[in-house]
């Protein structure tokens, strides 16, 4: 399964929080800064419940001020 979670960080803080993620090996598949809403996007590549584990421990990092995960599904449109 693949999702992007993408965070919202403290001001001056993606740079620290970026070396964090890069330790959190598994589900993630790229951690990139990013403009716009977010400050960083993490795409996963992975079971839903290593994907949401580590979402969660997201939450946990003190620069970290919100998430948001997009989880991708499979829809048949009969085509």
């Amino acid at each position: 399964m693949n999702a992007l979670c993408m965070i919202k960080v403290s001001p001056g803080k993606v740079d620290n929080v970026v070396k964090i993620l890069h330790k959190k090996r598994k589900p993630t598949n790229e951690v990139m800064i990013v403009t716009g809403q977010a400050d960083i996007c993490v795409i996963f590549d992975g079971k839903i419940d290593e994907i949401n584990k580590t979402v969660i421990d997201y939450k946990k990092i003190s620069d970290i001020v919100s998430t948001e995960t997009l989880i991708e599904v499979e829809v048949d449109l009969g085509w």
